[in-house]
């Protein structure tokens, strides 16, 4: 699949976002639940009193928070949707799940082309709310061989008129490229594996982006052992693919590199993962995903800043070239690995490529991103993405990027005490910790290993173990997310990138 057909089933669902006050038949009042009646008067006073009174004569609207009412006025439709009180001084992810809630009850109403009108809140909470309404549009539908009336949402355009032109044209690159994330994430591993996947990253930018695909023989004159040894058994051959962004033309370094996990499938290797459930092992390029989908959003608002993306693109599988626990790999670094589990292969492929990265670009910061460990969902669960930084000025900045994006996470310790956790007796070190303790944090303590390893270096460095929130399995976890991937940290990182603007 090339990927502009990849890209227009991505976006199938992705409503038409206008500023413009073109009158449809269908107006969303959105407003807060607290003084609705007050509001909606002041609104539309020519109307309040007959939609007043048709609300009143719903048994279900009660008007509280939450709650929709319809009223119908000679030829016009109004929907009035109430919001909590003060969502204007609500987090990100609630003004967006606000929007996802008018999403759901104009599709439960079948409702194709609405106004939207949310006069009570600021500019920055109505772009929240239109970017939840949109993305909770998305649908993954495209192995359905039969007509699939009743999946598909019915919200086709959305008008507004309170925010500017450039806040549309944001919202509409932040949505689409979370939902191409969302359905690289989705995507069976047979369709999407290193070699199509690759192919489809070189198509995927305009002349801003230049795109390099570095092969496995590449690779292993680079000397990448580790990302080679995780592929080894894969059936499609292994790739790292390089994007750069020079934004900003009166410098030559780079101010951001982002580093993507991309195992296209986790089988566990030859520590094999249990049957059950490894269906969604398809899900492990996630990081990856956030790596190349925030760049293209970082290219596409031409944001002045220099950023290369950089992802590691393998199989993890089963066969009689299979690299095995007990081997002792070396990396680019020179450093040497004990291998005690195959299914810690996300951070032998990141190790490699995050060395290479500063070894080429010696960026100022540097952000990579995995579904690296099931540890991080048993301290975090589904809520929020568990990382590690080894400055604070990085930290930071992902903290106030994830507050103004509605993307959750949280910090957790790098630690000498945690590092001698993965210290091995016949290797420099061994890619799994003692036990089950600490298994998140002993996997970024592994990967620091390989950030400002040589003399001279000092790039602030993120890890973001993205693997309890990057996919939603059962349906349900967040409300701006039908089942399956959910896009968290796109935003985030594109948020990121913008502060660094110079």
């Amino acid at each position: 699949m090339n990927y502009n057909d990849f890209q227009t089933k991505a976006v199938k669902y992705l409503p038409k976002i206008h500023l413009s006050t073109n009158p449809v038949s269908i107006t969303v009042i959105v407003l807060e639940n607290i003084s609705f009646k007050e509001e909606l008067s002041k609104i539309l006073p020519k109307d309040s009193e007959a939609i007043l009174k048709f609300l009143s004569m719903s048994p279900s609207f009660e008007g509280k928070a939450g709650q929709s009412g319809y009223a119908i006025i000679g030829d016009r439709q109004f929907l009035v949707h109430l919001a909590k009180k003060d969502i204007n001084t609500k987090p990100v992810c609630d003004q967006q799940e606000l929007g996802a809630e008018i999403c759901n009850v104009v599709n439960a109403r079948k409702f194709q082309s609405i106004n939207l009108l949310m006069p009570m809140f600021k500019s920055e909470t109505q772009i929240q709310v239109v970017q939840g309404c949109a993305l909770r549009n998305y649908r993954f539908n495209d192995f359905f061989s039969k007509k699939i009336e009743g999946k598909e949402p019915s919200l086709k355009e959305i008008n507004i008129e309170s925010i500017s032109n450039e806040n549309v044209q944001e919202i509409i690159h932040v949505v689409k490229n979370i939902m191409i994330a969302r359905h690289l994430v989705n995507y069976p591993s047979t369709d999407l594996n290193p070699v199509s996947y690759s192919q489809m990253i070189t198509e995927a930018f305009d002349e801003n982006v230049t795109v390099r695909v570095v092969g496995a023989k590449e690779m292993e004159e680079l000397g990448m052992g580790m990302l080679l040894a995780v592929g080894r058994a894969g059936f499609n051959e292994s790739k790292m693919v390089i994007m750069e962004y020079k934004g900003n033309s009166m410098k030559s370094d780079f101010d951001l590199a982002l580093v993507g996990k991309g195992v296209c499938f986790d089988s566990g290797g030859l520590s094999i993962k249990p049957a059950n459930g490894m269906e969604d092992m398809k899900i492990d390029m996630g990081g990856s995903a956030v790596a190349f989908t925030s760049l293209r959003i970082i290219s596409k608002m031409k944001l002045r800043v220099n950023v290369v993306a950089l992802v590691g693109l393998v199989e993890n599988l089963v066969d009689a070239r299979a690299y095995r626990p007990g081997d002792v790999l070396k990396s680019m670094s020179g450093q040497t690995v004990e291998v005690l589990n195959t299914d810690a292969e996300g951070r032998l492929v990141l190790g490699d490529v995050l060395y290479f990265a500063q070894k080429n670009y010696k960026p100022k910061f540097m952000v990579n991103y995995a579904t690296l460990t099931g540890a991080v969902t048993v301290a975090l669960a589904d809520v929020f993405a568990g990382y590690m930084a080894n400055d604070d000025e990085i930290a930071a900045k992902i903290e106030e990027a994830a507050k103004n994006s509605g993307d959750g996470v949280w910090r957790l310790p790098l630690n000498e005490k945690y590092d001698k956790m993965i210290d091995s007796s016949v290797a420099d070190m061994k890619n799994v910790g003692n036990g089950r303790g600490a298994g998140t944090i002993t996997a970024g303590q592994f990967l620091a290993r390989f950030v400002n390893c040589e003399d001279g270096w000092n790039t602030k460095w993120a890890h973001m173990d993205i693997a309890g929130v990057a996919y939603d399995g059962k349906g349900g976890a967040d409300p701006r997310v039908t089942k399956g991937a959910t896009g968290h940290s796109v935003y985030l990182t594109y948020l990121l990138a913008k502060g660094l603007q110079k």
